[in-house]
């Protein structure tokens, strides 16, 4: 099991890759369209249809809430701020217990996979025969 603190690490690491510029980062405008169509009907009867009950959306308000307060501060504090929140949050998620939790992430490919067997191989071509066929 992956510790917080490392998973907050390695989010936001992801998250700067993904995020090089402040231009990246949403704007408040774009987090509060996010927060009014979790609120939508449709949002609302995929979300009872998938898991029985209708969605949480109060994060997706206090993700407005903070870029609202992040407007004083120059581009690059305030997306270093979003990137740590972000990072947080996906760790958050990562080391509670869900229902990924019967995968492990690989940190490197497997050696030797597909491994190599005969029963792959292509079958060899037979000969067409020459007997003539009784009548």
């Amino acid at each position: 099991m992956v510790k917080y603190e490392d998973a907050v690490k390695q989010e936001a690491q992801r998250l700067s890759a993904e995020m090089p510029k402040p231009e990246d980062i949403p704007r408040c405008m774009q987090l509060l369209d996010t927060f009014f169509q979790c609120y939508a009907l449709g949002a609302q009867v995929k979300s009872l249809y998938r898991f029985g009950q209708t969605s949480e959306c109060s994060h997706k308000f206090q993700d407005f809430k903070f870029c609202l307060s992040n407007k004083s501060m120059s581009d690059e504090d305030r997306r270093e701020a979003w990137i740590q929140r972000r990072a947080e949050w996906w760790a958050a998620r990562r080391v509670e217990r869900s229902s990924e939790d019967v995968w492990e992430a690989r940190t490197e490919p497997l050696q030797n996979y597909p491994p190599p067997s005969a029963s792959h191989a292509m079958p060899e071509p037979e000969e067409p025969s020459t007997a003539v066929p009784s009548v």
